[in-house]
């Protein structure tokens, strides 16, 4: 009996043990608005994909709260006076999650991964990249096929990400459903439309400055949804904050809110030239594009949809942004001129076009707003709600005539536009194409002076704007609201969710 009793004793003093042991575990959960697309950073393309990279992959580079560059697995870099080759040095020491050493042999596989693999959204970001030769075991040299000076900028990002050759080389086109990087934390598990488990990677280079042992992305589409499990404890972290949510959550002094202006765009792409539903006047006549622009109040819908919290918008930089052409300025409403577009390019009757949204209660916001301002002007817009990464697939083929969607903004605006806006690049998912528009890109790209960018944009802006294939609407404010049990964070520019730093109290 004695016996007995010892052993309920030392099984319910286990048992308590391994209760405290689990409690200890730190959990950041953090609310995602959509579930996002593959996890290799080769293939991916989501913002909300980039916020579970941030976790999981670090970059050569990274950007600082003032958008300057600064090191991260690289330590320095180098280039040379005819602006074609770039010494990078690399951090030693470092190691992916799968105990492989990170050295110049890995970075250039990452790299060369990037540039060759199929279906890759990096190859355009980083295609003036000749080759990349090992120098020695912690150096490499980029050599360009001619000057590139968003380079370093795109290595801030998913083109800058390093993977495991020999997890890569392994998994083949598998990589995306358990990728293995060099970041923070390690990935665990996926459940698609479920949640995302990471945890903290114990041989991190920077692993002092990571103090949360877990990290848990829940994919909730509906933004007051995420924000009631925030408000309950169900979480710690939510994106996107609704913009009509802002006064419920500074008003609850258990919460945080964070705010800036994306780096980036939302508007409309406008299918031109994808298959059989680019068959219309809509995508063969730019004075029809010219007159549904017409028919939409940028600063009405902001204030309908977002009670004037975003910014209103028409190029893919906001207007603060040294880049902006103020030579360009938001266009007024003008229905009655739009009317005449359309009677003088032999439109009669309302147009109908095939509207495809996004799910989510802003974005559904918004389209009907257009959907309700166009009408007006003689657009009749089928607004069709679609799940968020379907309407990726069906944009790529050519299923739509008008898209909302945006961009979430790179630090240089090469990375707002090029991939968009120049001819059979990946994301140019309404076949826009025009050599003028694609000599003026190159000419940027070659310019290291920013007044000279601005000018080759400038003549980019002149036909896109009037001809192109995206309707730049609005600028949203990046929106991140927390609990103030989460101490530490720091907010980027480029909205993302960094969590080396970050505490839990």
């Amino acid at each position: 009996m004695k016996k007995t009793i010892g052993l309920l004793a030392l099984s319910f003093a286990l048992t308590a043990a391994m209760a405290g042991g689990a409690s200890a575990q730190s959990n950041l959960r953090i609310g995602l608005a959509e579930d996002p697309d593959v996890l290799d950073p080769s293939l991916a393309r989501t913002y909300v994909g980039r916020i579970v990279f941030a976790s999981i992959c670090d970059k050569l580079f990274d950007i600082d709260e003032k958008l300057a560059i600064v090191p991260q697995l690289a330590l320095s870099h180098d280039t040379s006076a005819d602006g074609k080759t770039v010494t990078i040095k690399l951090r030693p020491g470092v190691k992916f999650h799968d105990g492989e050493a990170f050295d110049a042999t890995a970075a250039k596989y990452s790299l060369d991964r990037h540039l060759t693999i199929k279906g890759s959204f990096r190859k355009p970001e980083i295609a003036s990249i000749d080759r990349v030769d090992v120098v020695d075991p912690m150096t490499i040299n980029l050599v360009l096929k001619e000057p590139f000076s968003p380079l370093l900028a795109q290595l801030t990002d998913r083109a800058g990400m390093m993977v495991s050759p020999k997890a890569a080389e392994a998994a083949g086109d598998k990589f995306g459903l358990k990728p293995v990087c060099a970041g923070p934390y390690k990935f665990v598990e996926r459940v698609q439309q479920d949640r995302i488990v990471v945890e903290k990677f114990a041989d991190y280079w920077n692993k002092d400055n990571v103090f949360i042992d877990k990290i848990t992305y829940l994919p909730i589409v509906d933004g007051t949804v995420r924000l009631a499990n925030l408000r309950s404890g169900g979480l710690d972290l939510i994106e996107r904050v609704l913009a009509t949510d802002i006064k419920t959550v500074t008003a609850n002094p258990k919460l945080k809110l964070i705010s800036a202006i994306e780096l980036g765009y939302q508007g409309i792409t406008m299918n031109l030239a994808n298959g059989t539903k680019a068959n219309t006047p809509f995508a063969k006549d730019a004075r029809v594009r010219r007159a549904f622009e017409l028919s939409i109040d940028r600063e009405a819908l902001n204030q309908v949809v977002f009670n004037g919290e975003f910014v209103p918008g028409n190029q893919w930089i906001n207007p603060t942004n040294f880049y902006y052409q103020q030579a360009f300025p938001v266009p007024k409403r003008d229905v009655a001129k739009a009317k005449a577009l359309l009677k003088e390019a032999g439109v009669t009757g309302p147009l109908t076009l095939d509207f495809m949204v996004p799910n989510g209660p802003e974005t559904r916001a918004v389209a009907e707003v257009v959907q309700s301002m166009a009408a007006e002007a003689g657009f009749d817009l089928k607004i069709r709600i679609t799940e968020f990464a379907t309407s990726l697939k069906q944009a790529e083929d050519g299923d739509f005539q008008l898209y909302l969607i945006g961009w979430s903004g790179r630090s240089d605006p090469d990375g707002n536009s090029f991939s968009f806006q120049t001819c059979g690049s990946p994301q140019n998912n309404a076949k826009f194409c025009d050599k003028d528009v694609d000599a003026a890109h190159q000419e940027a790209r070659a310019k290291s002076i920013p007044a000279e960018r601005k000018k080759a944009y400038e003549k980019v802006a002149t036909k896109f704007l009037t001809e192109g294939s995206i309707l730049y609407i609005y600028h949203r404010r990046v929106l991140v609201a927390l609990s103030d049990k989460v101490d530490g964070y720091k907010q980027m520019p480029d909205g993302l969710v960094r969590v080396v730093g970050v505490k839990l109290k």
